[in-house]
C-alpha cells in the first residue's frame, strides 16, 4: 500500500527543524535590543521607537537574489559565501538612497532540506548582516520536491532601512563639477553569471578544474563573495566633516557600469568615465580572453572592477577617497560631472525606466 504522508511526498519537516537549530546561533548574533521574540516566530518583530528621533523618517526597502551564481556553489558543494552575495545585493541597494539598513529577511527554496547546507547558507547571510549593521529578523526555507532537484536551491532576501527625509541621496543633489569616485569590486559579485557559465561551457572548463589562468580552482575563484559597501558608506555619510558632500551613490549591478551611473545623474548632465583610472580584476581578463572578446564588450554585463560609485562635491573628493580607503575600500576618481551642452551620441542615457544623465567610458584600461 502506498504511504500518503508529507514525508512520502518528499518534504522532511524534521530536517527543516534541525536546520533552524543549526543556524539559530548565527542569526541571534545579528540581534540587538530592537529585535523582539528571537528566532522561530511566524513574523519578525523590530522595535522602531528610535524613529521618533527623526524629523521625517523614510523607510527604504529592497529585494533581490543571487542569480545563477548559486549553480557554481551547488557544483562545488560550497555554500558559505552565497549568503554574503545575497546581503550585498540587497543592502547595498538601500545605502544608495542614503538609508541605513535596519533589518532583513531571507527565503531559501530547495529540492531537499539538507540541514548543514541550509545552515551554511544562513550563517553566511548572518555574518554579512552583522558586518552591515543589519538584523536578520526572520526567514523561510521551503522544500519543493519535484520542482527542484535534491541538490538545487535558490535564495532571495528583502531588507528595510531608514533615512531622514532631507538626507535622501539622488540625482537632484548632483551639480556641475561634482567628482565621480569609483569603489573597487572584489570580482564578478553576483551579476553576469549566465555569461560566465556560457563561456566556461563553450571552452569545456569545469568548475572543479584547476586553472593557472584563473589562479586556482575555477569555481572557487568565481565564488569570491560580493564586496559589502554599506558599513563603510554609513561611516562616510555619518562623518560630520563630510556632511552633505556625498550627493548620489550607484550600485553597479545588472546593466553594467555606464547604465547604473546614469541612473543617479540628473537629465542633461554627463560623465565620461576614464578607463585608464583602473585595471579590471584578472578574472574579467581571463573570461574575455576565453570568449575571444574585449573587456569593453562586457561593460554592460560585468562590473569590471567597479562595485559602487559615489558622486561627491569637488572640494570633498580627496577626503571621501581617504575615508573609504581607511574603511578598507580601494577608491579613486574616475570622472567628473558636467552640464555643458554636448552631443550624446555613444552615451548611455538613463536605465531601468529612469530618465537620468548620460555616461560613456573613454580611453583604454590600465594594464
Amino acid at each position: 500500500m502506498t504511504e500518503n504522508s508529507y514525508a512520502a511526498a518528499g518534504v522532511d519537516t524534521a530536517a527543516g527543524d534541525l536546520a533552524v537549530e543549526l543556524m539559530k546561533a548565527a542569526v541571534s548574533k545579528t540581534h540587538g535590543p530592537n529585535v523582539l521574540g528571537g528566532v522561530g516566530g511566524f513574523a519578525g518583530l523590530f522595535d522602531v521607537s528610535f524613529l521618533t528621533a527623526y524629523k521625517r523618517p523614510l523607510l527604504a526597502t529592497s529585494t533581490d537574489g543571487v542569480g545563477t551564481k548559486v549553480a557554481i556553489a551547488q557544483a562545488l558543494d560550497k555554500h558559505d559565501t552565497i549568503g554574503q552575495d545575497l546581503v550585498g545585493m540587497v543592502v547595498d541597494d538601500i545605502i544608495v538612497v542614503g538609508a541605513k539598513p535596519i533589518f532583513m529577511t531571507d527565503y531559501i527554496a530547495c529540492g531537499k532540506v539538507v540541514p548543514s547546507r541550509i545552515a551554511s547558507i544562513v550563517e553566511g547571510i548572518a555574518k554579512a548582516c552583522s558586518a552591515t549593521g543589519t538584523a536578520l529578523v526572520g526567514g523561510e526555507t521551503a522544500e519543493h520536491p519535484g520542482l527542484l532537484g535534491p541538490d538545487d536551491y535558490d535564495v532571495a532576501g528583502a531588507a528595510v532601512g531608514v533615512v531622514e527625509g532631507d538626507a535622501v541621496l539622488g540625482a537632484d543633489r548632483v551639480q556641475h563639477g561634482d567628482v565621480v569616485i569609483a569603489m573597487a569590486s572584489s570580482g564578478i559579485h553576483s551579476n553576469g553569471f549566465s555569461l560566465v557559465r556560457h563561456i566556461l561551457a563553450q571552452n569545456k572548463i569545469g568548475y572543479t578544474d584547476h586553472s593557472n589562468e584563473f589562479g586556482g580552482v575555477v569555481g572557487e575563484v568565481l565564488l569570491e563573495p560580493t564586496r559589502l559597501y554599506t558599513g563603510p558608506l554609513v561611516n562616510v555619510l555619518e562623518d560630520p566633516a563630510l556632511a552633505g558632500s556625498v550627493h548620489s551613490l550607484s550600485h553597479v549591478t545588472g546593466g553594467g557600469i555606464a547604465a547604473n551611473l546614469a541612473r543617479v545623474l540628473p537629465v542633461g548632465s554627463w560623465v565620461e568615465v576614464d578607463r585608464a583610472s583602473w585595471s579590471p580584476n584578472s578574472v574579467f581578463r581571463v573570461l574575455s580572453d576565453l570568449a575571444g572578446t574585449t573587456l569593453e564588450s562586457a561593460e554592460g554585463t560585468w562590473n569590471l572592477g567597479i562595485g559602487m560609485f559615489a558622486v561627491v562635491a569637488a572640494d570633498a573628493a580627496s577626503s571621501v577617497v581617504a575615508k573609504l580607503e581607511a574603511e578598507g575600500i580601494h577608491s579613486w576618481v574616475a570622472g567628473r560631472v558636467s552640464t555643458a551642452p554636448r552631443d550624446f551620441t555613444g552615451f548611455e542615457q538613463g536605465a531601468k525606466g529612469v530618465d537620468g544623465g548620460a555616461v560613456r567610458l573613454v580611453g583604454s584600461y590600465a594594464a
